[in-house]
């Protein structure tokens, strides 16, 4: 049969206007996607969808919705999932001490030169407790036994050979990390430690003024026929970009006053803090909401033992959200392991925190204050691929975190031998990788 040539035109026409549609609408040919069908899913960005999917390719999100109303990519793997099932994001845990890294020393109670990264162990079972708890973001701090112990590290618990397999890094390049700070009864100490509350404010204060006096030198320096540079110092070039808010300020804290004085301190020099632990928060919760300082708590701290935790209760969690702070949930693994992160926030929950509250301070939140917002946190298109599959409500004491999935990839299936010995393990099992992504266990002792 022949076609009038305007017909022939237009089926040509529907035709190209179709192929462009669809390159429009699905993921580009070489993508890798899966879609995940049929759970309950929390996007945390918006209300929790029944029978969802999810879809992703190429270690990004690109759909999230209901499955009637979501279109899966021809050709897409397609996971049938349970309706009692969960998805939601992999949790970010603000702060951890997993990866067997020593930072500071006994030298100077003031050492913001020193990087956490420079002494982690790629290999530590602590990684992988991690993600047996859903966690897919982790900031690791030094300790807390000096007024700056040094540069934390953001990492992506990714496959890793190396630790620069697992850092997070900024749109410059840069290593994306913060600093860590401290105040009460961990620094107080023989000298060159200070032994009093006041002499650890007074010596934090008089080396932010020697990282403004460096500043100086070096824009002095950098004008024409201007001054030479000062040797360099890599303690306070650290504080100079504190100052200039390019690295957040994690500050240890946990008693009302401390937590007032760190706030003082950030306003005397302009940085950028999250408060952690804050164990008396209840107490002055107003006065960090008015502050608008995001806070990084923990219900559970020190067991057995610290006197600066002797107020420490789970109302700072509601008491918090209430007068309108933002509210993160960090591990401080070992202090909560963290296979049990999401008990963190029931606790908040029984506490009298509200669902959504509890649910952003675990995922969103925490993403806010490492400055990973835009990529991490939250289930919605164009973010990265990272999903926790949990066998039920994320709150009860009965869900069992089932996959952990970051960029895309199956960082922990429960179903596997190895990986359940992980999760179900107890305290006395040191779990070691061994490179191939299998796991050795072994019984108490030193090895």
């Amino acid at each position: 049969m022949v076609r009038p040539a305007f017909l022939t035109a237009r089926i040509a026409a529907a035709a190209l206007f179709s192929m462009v549609l669809l390159a429009q609408l699905a993921p580009p040919a070489h993508a890798e996607t899966t879609a995940f069908v049929g759970a309950r899913l929390i996007p945390v960005a918006g209300p929790a969808i029944v029978d969802g999917a999810l879809v992703i390719a190429d270690g990004k999100i690109v759909a999230v919705g209901a499955r009637e109303s979501t279109r899966i990519p021809r050709g897409a793997t397609v996971v049938e999932l349970d309706r009692s099932q969960v998805i939601m994001p992999g949790l970010v845990d603000t702060h951890s001490h997993i990866g067997e890294f020593a930072g500071a020393d006994a030298s100077s109670p003031i050492q913001p030169e020193i990087r956490v990264l420079d002494s982690l162990n790629v290999r530590s079972s602590g990684f992988k407790r991690a993600l047996a708890g859903g966690i897919t973001t982790v900031n690791v701090m030094p300790g807390s036994g000096h007024l700056i112990s040094g540069q934390t590290v953001y990492l992506k618990l990714r496959q890793a050979n190396t630790i620069d397999d697992l850092l997070i890094l900024n749109e410059d390049g840069s290593i994306a990390s913060g600093l860590k700070m401290a105040n009460g009864t961990n620094s107080l100490r023989d000298t060159p430690f200070p032994g009093t509350r006041a002499k650890s404010a007074a010596l934090v204060r008089q080396q932010f003024i020697r990282a403004q006096e460096y500043r100086e030198k070096m824009e002095r320096a950098g004008k024409k026929d201007g001054a030479a540079p000062p040797d360099r110092d890599l303690g306070l070039e650290t504080l100079v970009e504190v100052m200039a808010g390019k690295r957040m300020v994690h500050f240890h804290s946990h008693r009302h006053d401390d937590l007032m004085t760190a706030i003082r301190l950030r306003d005397e020099f302009g940085f950028r803090m999250v408060l952690h632990h804050t164990s008396e928060a209840w107490r002055v919760a107003d006065e960090i909401a008015a502050a608008k300082v995001p806070v990084s708590l923990i219900l559970i701290d020190s067991p057995g033992g610290k006197l600066e935790a002797l107020h420490l209760e789970a109302r700072s969690a509601p008491a918090l959200e209430q007068a309108g702070a933002q509210v993160a949930f960090h591990t401080d693994d070992w202090i909560t392991d963290s296979r049990y992160f999401l008990r963190m926030p029931a606790m908040g929950i029984r506490a009298g925190m509200t669902t959504q509250g509890a649910l952003e301070a675990m995922t969103i939140n925490g993403a806010r204050m490492l400055d990973l917002g835009d990529r991490v946190g939250s289930l919605e298109p164009g973010k990265d691929a990272d999903f926790v599959i949990l066998s039920g409500d994320p709150f009860s004491i009965y869900t069992l975190v089932q996959q952990t999935w970051v960029e895309g990839v199956k960082r922990f299936d429960l179903d596997d031998p190895d990986d359940r010995l992980v999760a179900e393990g107890g305290f006395g099992a040191l779990v070691d990788d061994d490179g191939a992504g299998h796991v050795h266990e072994h019984h108490g002792g030193r090895r």
